[in-house]
């Protein structure tokens, strides 16, 4: 977003947002794009669409006749089959425009914890990077964070490292997958006690194979857990049907799976 400010500074441009649409369509309301005179950001879904939209703007930007609000039927005559109709409003910004388009236009992120910065959980914080989620990574070991992560993650260090759980932002989707049996057991129990006390985290994932959660099960029924809380749990994680076992293998499937739950 800082990119597309600072470009503000320097010259005008004009917001392409989807301000409705109808049937089946590339993009959902709210999508954008904003075209400068020779760059373009984001999207409103490619295509014919796109091109005349960027045609329709750019005649904006050079004081032509250019349309504030334009719908678009996605059939033949533009080349698309998608068989719906969009309408999409046209905005002139500038520089004066920056911070309240940053703020317009700042994604609205999920907030994820990851707990465990082994193999897996790296590969899965890259595939988070370019997703709407806002990432709170944590270990038990400090030193094991690495320098570059992306701009929407966090790094936490915590030890013990279930104190976390109860300063997890209201909602977070949570991740467990440590480099100890002991630690996963204790987060996971963790979880289950503020799901039990506040129920404010929609899912709860374990990494691992239906042998180490049946044997997770009997120790945290143990520890006074129900059948109906310990069903709150994911384990195995990620979508099903992928077999792969690579690191980022796994973190495409589980990143899939975290779109799915947050619709």
């Amino acid at each position: 977003m800082k990119v597309l400010t600072d470009r503000l500074e320097r010259e005008r441009a004009v917001l392409v947002t989807v301000a409705s649409t109808q049937g089946s369509a590339p993009r959902e309301i709210g999508a954008w794009m904003l075209v400068f005179a020779e760059a373009i950001e984001g999207t409103i879904g490619g295509g014919h669409v796109e091109l005349q939209a960027i045609a329709n703007a750019r005649a904006m930007l050079a004081g032509r006749d250019a349309a504030l609000q334009r719908g678009y039927a996605l059939g033949p005559s533009l080349g698309q089959c998608c068989g719906g109709t969009m309408n999409l409003v046209f905005e002139c910004v500038t520089r004066d425009d920056a911070d309240a388009l940053a703020a317009r236009l700042a994604p609205q992120r999920v907030p994820v914890a990851l707990f465990g910065g082994g193999h897996v959980g790296r590969a899965i914080v890259r595939a988070l990077g370019p997703l709407p989620f806002a990432v709170t990574w944590i270990d038990s070991r400090d030193e094991i964070f690495p320098g570059d992560v992306p701009g929407n993650v966090e790094c936490e260090h915590s030890d013990p490292v279930q104190a976390a759980v109860t300063m997890l932002a209201p909602h977070s989707l949570v991740l467990v997958m440590s480099f100890s049996h002991a630690e996963d057991l204790d987060v996971i129990a963790a979880c289950l006690k503020r799901l039990r006390d506040r129920d404010d985290l929609p899912y709860v994932g374990l990494i691992g194979s239906k042998t180490k959660w049946a044997s997770f099960r009997h120790r945290l029924e143990q520890r006074g857990f129900s059948a109906d809380e310990l069903a709150r749990i994911t384990c195995p994680i990620g979508v099903p049907g992928i077999k792969g076992k690579e690191p980022e293998v796994i973190a495409a499937g589980v990143a899939a799976q975290l779109l799915q739950v947050t619709g």
